[in-house]
Formats: structure tokens, C-alpha cells, sequence
């Protein structure tokens, strides 16, 4: 008589154990990876798709998106200065220095942008605000991911 679990329908073949990938020490499960990936796709695209729905000028919405650009490649470029830095990897005073400014740059024309913004009410501005946050924090995120799996693998 078959187990009470076992599907009648399978093969014998499809009973085979799955071979379980091994997560190396240090490195971030496949949940959190994806969990990275899913909010800056999620960030970024509301941000994208409220931008390409709102009724303001071209030259406003290229502001935006060129806000979030230099945003998310700032964050990045921080995110990496200070793990180099935590990691006695060699990171030249200027470009720790810039990456700073860089991300308060940015952070302060997406909010100086929103602040003046009179053609966007406020319900839109907290919106494009948070996916805004969402998206920086998703890219860094996915950059420690990137480098903490570089640096398990490198191990072995």
C-alpha cells in the first residue's frame, strides 16, 4: 500500500531526493535576494509609472527621473565606500566625500523638487517620495547582497 502522502501519479523517477543547493557562510538566503530585487522593482517601477501618469510638464518628469538615476547610483556608490572603508579596502578620502554629497544631493532635489511642486498634490508627493526611499534602499540593499555572496563564495 502507497504512503498517505505519496502522489500515485508520480514516476518512480520524480521520487528522487532534490539536491539542496548549499548556502555558504555568510552569504544572504535566496528569500532576501529576492526580497531585494522585488522592492527595487516595485519602488522603481511605481516611481516610473506615476511619473509617466502625471500630468506635468516633460521637463519636469525628466527632472524626477533623473533624480532617481543619480539617487539610486549615488546610494550604491555610498553603500560600497563604506563597506571598502569598514573593509580596510583602500577608498580615497575625495570619493568617500563625494559619494556623501552625492546621496544628500539627491535626496535633497527629490525633496526640494516635491517641496515646490505645485502641479502635484500631496497625496502624489508622499507617494513619489516613498518609492523614491523604497528604490535607495532596495539598490543598496542589493549591493550588499551582491558583494556579501562575492565574499562567501570567494572563501572556498
Amino acid at each position: 500500500m502507497s504512503d498517505y502522502n505519496e502522489n500515485p501519479l508520480m514516476k518512480n523517477e520524480d521520487k528522487k531526493p532534490k539536491i539542496k543547493v548549499e548556502r555558504k557562510e555568510g552569504e544572504p538566503t535566496g528569500a532576501f535576494k529576492g526580497a531585494s530585487w522585488a522592492a527595487l522593482v516595485v519602488g522603481a517601477s511605481a516611481y516610473l509609472i506615476g511619473l509617466f501618469n502625471a500630468g506635468m510638464e516633460l521637463n519636469e518628469k525628466g527632472y524626477y527621473f533623473a533624480v532617481l538615476v543619480f539617487g539610486l547610483y549615488a546610494a550604491v556608490s555610498l553603500q560600497k565606500a563604506v563597506r571598502d572603508k569598514e573593509e580596510d579596502v583602500p577608498v580615497s578620502g575625495i570619493y568617500y566625500g563625494l559619494s556623501w554629497f552625492a546621496v544628500i544631493v539627491s535626496i535633497s532635489l527629490m525633496a526640494i523638487g516635491l517641496y515646490n511642486a505645485g502641479s502635484i498634490i500631496l497625496s502624489e508627493k508622499g507617494f513619489y517620495a516613498m518609492s523614491f526611499v523604497l528604490s535607495l534602499f532596495a539598490a543598496i540593499t542589493i549591493q550588499k547582497n551582491i558583494r556579501d555572496t562575492q565574499v562567501a563564495r570567494d572563501k572556498d
